[in-house]
């Protein structure tokens, strides 16, 4: 079962099903089929998986899930797979995260519109290094297009641009430090 998720060999997930293997088995990293479906974003194994009951927040050895790892793939398809399975969108990575903050992070558009209308994440959590998707997307990103996007789609869903860091740095002053002009100017606007 775990190889065949692995691989994305959905008809050999199904086939395991159907000769009684679970959706549970682990890794020696306590990686599910369900996860390691996710990591590789084979979508049609993971669809057996969800279809099977396969949980999407079992999570591994660092703390990573199904639905978790959307966020850092920017698997619009498999976040549409996982979404019917009820994921907890408050369950945290190992940096205390959702899904939702690295993504910000790697400037995955259509993953941050998707999980912004099909879900009640919240927009603001804060994660253990005291950051927000939205610091995430200035701080870590490069200012480009892709990040300009994830930025105004955050702001739109209501997005706090005045929510500092642990330093009390905004994300409008990490936005001018790195001449992030657009970046800065969005939240400006936003203020």
């Amino acid at each position: 079962m775990l190889t065949a998720a692995e691989d994305g060999d959905a008809a050999a997930v199904e086939k395991a099903l159907d000769d009684g293997a679970g959706t549970g088995a682990r890794d020696d990293r306590g990686r599910t089929p369900l996860l390691l479906a996710a990591l590789g974003d084979h979508v049609e194994a993971a669809r057996a998986l969800v279809k099977a009951g396969a949980d999407p927040d079992a999570q591994d050895d660092q703390d990573d899930s199904a639905w978790l790892v959307t966020g850092v793939t920017g698997s619009v398809r498999m976040a549409r797979v996982l979404i019917p399975a009820e994921p907890d969108y408050t369950l945290t990575n190992r940096y205390g995260g959702t899904s939702l903050i690295p993504a910000g992070e790697h400037g995955h558009v259509a993953y941050v519109r998707e999980v912004l209308r099909k879900t009640d994440m919240e927009v603001d959590h804060v994660n253990r290094l005291g950051w927000t998707a939205l610091l995430e997307a200035v701080i870590l990103g490069d200012g480009g297009r892709d990040h300009q996007q994830v930025v105004a789609l955050l702001l739109e869903h209501g997005a706090d641009p005045e929510l500092a860091d642990k330093e009390g740095v905004t994300p409008l002053e990490h936005a001018e430090q790195r001449g992030f002009d657009r970046v800065a100017a969005l939240l400006r606007d936003a203020e």
